[in-house]
């Protein structure tokens, strides 16, 4: 991926001597050419075409700030209860990620996400132990931790 940035960068470079004119918008120009011809030849390279990894990372990022707000507002509603009705616990997760980096960004992910926490790794990396606020069902937050954040992760990394 970081190679064909590069590339990216360097054909727009190319465009702006080419042109002869030295500013942000020549450079754009010869960015989105550049874009256009690696888009052309995506076949010659090992890795996908890095659009797709950084729309990926969009939706992740997406993703993440809409389980955000939405897990604020959870967390208001528990705060601003009259009566505490919570069930806090520890669940355990098992995960599919294998690299570091993915079972970090999961971790973090999790843990930024207000009402949850990491609390620990297994030693295999396959098992995070995560406190909730709220477990009323534990399936529920796994299914939930499943389908947003580690589906986003492994498209990413994909």
């Amino acid at each position: 991926m970081s190679f064909q940035i590069l590339l990216n960068v360097f054909l727009a470079f190319i465009w702006m001597f080419l042109q002869n004119e030295f500013n942000g918008s020549t450079f754009i120009i010869g960015y989105i050419l550049g874009l256009g011809i690696m888009f052309v030849f995506r076949h010659f390279f090992n890795d996908r075409f890095y659009l797709k990894r950084v729309n990926a990372v969009v939706l992740l990022l997406l993703i993440f700030a809409r389980e955000l707000i939405l897990s604020n507002i959870s967390v208001l509603k528990a705060v601003l209860k009259p009566s505490l009705d919570m069930r806090p616990g520890i669940f355990a997760y098992e995960t599919v990620l294998t690299k570091d980096w993915e079972i970090t960004i999961l971790s973090n992910l999790i843990t930024l996400t207000p009402g949850t926490l990491v609390v620990e790794v297994s030693e295999d990396n396959r098992i995070l132990y995560i406190h909730a606020m709220d477990i009323a069902d534990k399936d529920e937050a796994v299914y939930s931790i499943k389908n947003t954040f580690e589906k986003a992760i492994m498209e990413v990394s994909k």
